[in-house]
């Protein structure tokens, strides 16, 4: 069974037993006073009044259950039956209230009668008189200490009973302040978590960082040297070039006035002849040339 289900059935339980109480209460009450002897009463009328009083207040107490369990069952049959379960019992506890102030009244009027009747007593003769307002005097007074100690009993339990709804509602606050507590409790252990995650990633992230540099840095130099080497490279094989360049066209220049001279040479061959020498190493003279 659900357990709405089950409070709701504690609740009619709980109900029944406490109408029938503070029923017979208020029966108790409006059957007050119709004794002669109203010392020997069972329970004095103030004591028999706040007993209907607690049972009412019980009562209301169950309906306030009742009005909030009522929404809360499983089934929209079951609702509805609560809710008119409700309206019933509402109609009950006015009932009982009513109840209750009419048999005050009776009781009230049930008192004067019996006063009135005892007076009658009272007031005539005979030893049976005499006794009666010896036992009345002494009983009254008796009665009136009963009353003032149970009226005083009763202020007691009230006040325990607002100390107890004190109590109750301090250690609501200090429960509701525990959980506040062990929620923040534990929202600061995810978050520590958090922060110990956060810490290790940023010193990895440093870590990378200084490796990136260290890489970049080494990285920037192997390409300066890279290119220094190059330039340098490129500048030695201009120099060659602007080298070769500069002997060839010594080579061409000095080739054109060789070959002006052995014109010239051979020119004056052919009027003088052939000079020794080259006639006797030609191929050392085509060497020279060259050069």
């Amino acid at each position: 069974m659900d357990e709405i289900v089950k409070s709701v059935e504690e609740v009619k339980k709980q109900w029944d037993e406490r109408s029938f109480e503070t029923l017979g209460h208020i029966k108790a009450i409006e059957d007050y006073g119709k004794s002669r002897d109203i010392s020997g009463e069972k329970n004095s009328l103030p004591r028999l009044n706040g007993l209907a009083q607690d049972g009412l207040a019980m009562l209301n107490s169950l309906l306030l259950k009742l009005d909030i369990l009522a929404p809360q069952l499983p089934t929209y049959d079951e609702v509805q039956s609560a809710e008119a379960l409700l309206e019933n019992w509402k109609q009950q506890s006015q009932s009982l209230r009513i109840a209750l102030r009419n048999a005050n009244l009776q009781a009230k009027a049930n008192m004067r009668k019996t006063a009135k009747q005892e007076r009658e007593l009272l007031l005539g003769g005979g030893s049976e008189s005499t006794m009666r307002r010896r036992n009345l005097q002494t009983k009254a007074g008796m009665t009136s200490a009963a009353e003032s100690i149970t009226e005083s009993l009763r202020r007691t339990r009230q006040l325990m009973a607002q100390e107890l709804e004190r109590s109750a509602s301090t250690l609501m606050t200090v429960e509701e302040s525990t959980g506040t507590l062990k929620k923040a409790e534990s929202e600061y252990k995810g978050h520590r978590s958090l922060l110990t995650r956060t810490r290790n990633l940023l010193s990895t992230m440093q870590r990378q960082d200084i490796i990136d540099r260290v890489i970049i840095i080494v990285g920037f130099l192997l390409f300066s040297l890279a290119v220094l080497y190059v330039v340098s490279k490129r500048i030695g094989i201009l120099k060659l070039q602007r080298v070769v360049v500069a002997s060839i066209k010594a080579g061409m220049v000095k080739g054109a006035r060789v070959r002006q001279q052995a014109a010239g040479d051979g020119h004056d061959v052919l009027q003088h002849g052939i000079p020794p020498t080259i006639m006797a190493n030609p191929a050392q003279n085509v060497l020279h040339d060259e050069l």
